[in-house]
């Protein structure tokens, strides 16, 4: 997995108020099993700490891939170096 560079990262109330949403859900696809987390009308993709089930002091970063130049957001655990495990 590649390494991400982490560009802003906000804890969950912070981002919640910055864009203006209620509640921030995680779900998952159940054809792909893959999860992501959908905030509004918008989506990011999770670490696999939201997949495992260790996620216990969540922030969601905008980050980059430097292989592609993608930008997205990450929901993930704090301090966490989050490895790409869902490219939206």
């Amino acid at each position: 997995m590649e390494k991400l560079k982490f560009l802003k990262t906000w804890g969950v109330e912070e981002f919640k108020q910055q864009h203006n949403v209620e509640k921030i859900e995680v779900k998952r696809n159940e054809e792909t099993g893959k999860c992501f987390f959908v905030y509004g009308f918008e989506t990011g993709a999770v670490s696999e700490a939201v997949n495992n089930g260790t996620l216990t002091s969540p922030v969601i970063s905008e980050v980059c891939s430097p292989e592609t130049g993608d930008l997205f957001l990450l929901l993930h655990q704090r301090g966490d170096g989050a490895a790409t495990i869902l490219t939206l």
